[in-house]
């Protein structure tokens, strides 16, 4: 399968973040080969972004954030799950994109049985339910995903039907007003729609 090269991460984070939507998030994990479709994701910028874990500077938690774009950052949260991230922009800035809901695409099976659910609709619809399903944990963080033989990022787009929207971000108590949630609309995998759309931008 092929992979999106740095190229694609080394540009401003919203950028990449729009990019990112379509395009396939890979995982290898168990010798079983899982993909879905990213179709939400959340842009933490570099400086000024309050809302972003890099907001203080580096930390042991976050020192990769501020590595080369193209890291993954896995980080831990609320005690129960794990969230994904790409790193992107320029080393040494610290910031990076949330992918926040997949469409699963293809080891489904495998993916319901880590999350101990049937269907597909639940499957991957959150940050922390798609690491589940995908295997994704703390050992993958700072794994490069241009090289990687356990997660990776394969080209995709959105299909013909689907328009992009921009909502605010979710679960964040600063910078709440960034509309810098992106997800693809209509798609039923989404973690959470606006109600609303007219209220937010389409693309």
């Amino acid at each position: 399968m092929d992979r999106l090269s740095k190229r694609f991460f080394a540009g401003p984070t919203l950028e990449v973040a729009r990019r990112l939507l379509g395009v396939r998030l890979c995982s290898c994990v168990g010798g079983v080969e899982v993909v879905g479709r990213i179709v939400e994701v959340e842009a933490y910028g570099p400086v000024g972004d309050e809302a972003s874990h890099a907001a203080r500077g580096p930390t042991k938690r976050t020192q990769v954030m501020f590595r080369e774009a193209g890291c993954c950052y896995v980080y831990f949260i609320y005690g129960n799950h794990f969230c994904v991230n790409v790193v992107t922009e320029k080393q040494g800035l610290g910031a990076a994109v949330l992918i926040r809901a997949l469409e699963p695409l293809r080891g489904v099976q495998e993916m319901q049985a880590r999350r101990r659910i049937d269907g597909l609709f639940g499957l991957s619809n959150g940050p922390g339910k798609l690491c589940e399903a995908l295997g994704i944990d703390a050992k993958l963080n700072g794994e490069d995903l241009i090289t990687s033989e356990r997660i990776w990022l394969s080209p995709g787009r959105r299909r013909l039907s689907e328009r992009v929207v921009d909502s605010p971000r979710i679960g964040i108590t600063k910078a709440t007003h960034l509309p810098w949630r992106l997800y693809l609309s209509p798609n039923p995998h989404v973690s959470q729609r606006n109600r609303d759309v007219a209220a937010v931008h389409l693309t």
